[in-house]
């Protein structure tokens, strides 16, 4: 339940539409209105992942930060980890606005950005700045004109490497025309040679080698999920983000706005990813890591997104609702959870409803 401040607060945001609104907590984020989080470090929620070590496995999830204004300010949120962008080569304006919009009643936002962005070097410097402390993922992805798109996330490889704990693949998201087509098997195929050969040679160079991730779609098929398993095991890929938003309209109370063109998130797609997350899980086995993303909105939902597979998991759309208050609230939730379930570590809980979820045919 949202208390009667976050109530009153969200009232007031919710009065200026929904790109304004963001710009706006980036902007209180940049200038420290926004309190640091007091949350007491629990050794439960510490694990190592892709060769990682996370505090706590909550993560914000790519698009709130895109141009890497705010990494540190959320990572004082209490959140494990965060990752910037999606970042392209190029800077670019997006779609025309408007291009967010809430679906208040369900809680839920659908967003037709087209990965708007100002470019590698903006972000770069920024990242370059930072103090290094914590884990800052970078968000990859090609500018709308590319004419060679697979070349775009090799350049975001090379201009990221030496700033970038992780990077994420993004080739799932519904805005920009035809990104989805490298999920194929055969063109995700040569994407996965060639950002993951890029990443071999500057690591031999520097002695430092960056996990890379692939940010999959909620709305793939069977076969889809299949060739996309068989790739990531084949090349040795480090992780999987499952998943990003959905073209679904399944389902949703706002039937005015749902008929707007975007991908759809927030809490109507934690059923739809963490049956697809379930299903991934299966299709990989127990070792290849997994980010859970989708309708995270507390600590239960977390919890339950590490059940059915995932290693860590990220949000976004749900903080649109809860405030900046939500990740602190969800990792001291979770000790909770970890004293109610008497687990020794949270990784114990992973897979134990992996069936459950991976028989949901959302």
């Amino acid at each position: 339940m949202i208390d009667p401040f976050k109530r009153l607060a969200r009232k007031g945001l919710f009065l200026f539409d929904p790109e304004t609104a963001h710009s706006m907590s980036i902007a209180a984020l940049k200038s420290g209105l926004v309190p640091a989080c007091q949350i007491t470090p629990d050794p439960r929620l510490r694990q190592t992942v892709a060769g990682l070590t996370f505090e706590n496995p909550l993560g914000m999830a790519a698009g709130y930060d895109k141009n890497a204004e705010v990494p540190e300010a959320l990572l004082k949120l209490g959140f494990g980890f965060t990752e910037i962008g999606t970042v392209t080569p190029k800077p670019q304006a997006g779609n025309p606005r408007p291009r967010i919009f809430r679906l208040v009643e369900d809680e839920a936002v659908i967003n037709r950005l087209g990965f708007n962005n100002e470019g590698h070097e903006a972000a770069f410097a920024r990242l370059a700045a930072l103090s290094g402390k914590g884990i800052v993922g970078v968000n990859i992805g090609a500018n709308k004109d590319s004419e060679d798109r697979i070349a775009d996330y090799v350049a975001g490889i090379r201009r990221f490497h030496s700033v970038a704990r992780y990077f994420t693949a993004n080739i799932s998201s519904p805005n920009t025309p035809g990104l989805r087509d490298l999920q194929a098997r055969e063109s995700l195929a040569a994407l996965l040679s060639s950002v993951l050969a890029a990443r071999d040679e500057v690591a031999a160079a520097s002695g430092r080698k960056v996990p890379v991730f692939l940010k999959i779609a909620p709305d793939l098929t069977e076969e889809g999920m299949d060739d996309i398993a068989a790739e990531a095991l084949s090349h040795a890929l480090d992780g999987l983000i499952v998943s990003n938003t959905t073209l679904s309209r399944d389902g949703l109370k706002d039937q005015r706005q749902a008929k707007e063109t975007g991908g759809l998130s927030g809490v109507p797609l934690f059923e739809k990813s963490t049956s697809v997350l379930a299903r991934m899980r299966k299709r990989v086995g127990a070792a290849l890591p997994i980010i859970g993303v989708g309708g995270v909105s507390s600590a239960e939902t977390a919890l339950e997104k590490i059940r059915a597979g995932a290693d860590l998991v990220q949000l976004y759309s749900c903080m649109v609702y809860e405030g900046p208050g939500l990740p602190g609230d969800i990792v001291r939730g979770l000790s909770k959870l970890m004293d109610r379930e008497k687990a020794a570590t949270i990784g114990e809980l992973r897979d134990t409803r992996l069936d459950y979820w991976a028989a949901r045919k959302v």
